[in-house]
């Protein structure tokens, strides 16, 4: 079973970091796509060997992401 879920990235220091917010998983990498592969191959490993009910527990049904402005300084 295939499930679409959300990959945030941004760019920390000399890399980059990709985050998984419906299950709390990150990766990294020295480019975009590759912090992207690497959050792939995470999850991928998540899903095969972590036990249902830690997936149930870790797994969150609706993620929005959005932009916000706020006043800085």
């Amino acid at each position: 079973m295939n499930r679409q879920l959300t990959a945030i990235v941004e760019r920390e220091d000399d890399g980059y970091v990709a985050l998984c917010p419906e299950v709390d998983i990150a990766s990294q990498g020295g480019s975009v796509t590759e912090a992207r592969e690497n959050l792939i191959e995470a999850l991928s490993l998540f899903f095969e060997t972590a036990p249902v009910e830690e997936v149930g527990r870790r797994l969150r049904g609706e993620v929005y992401v959005t932009r916000v402005e706020v006043v800085v300084g």
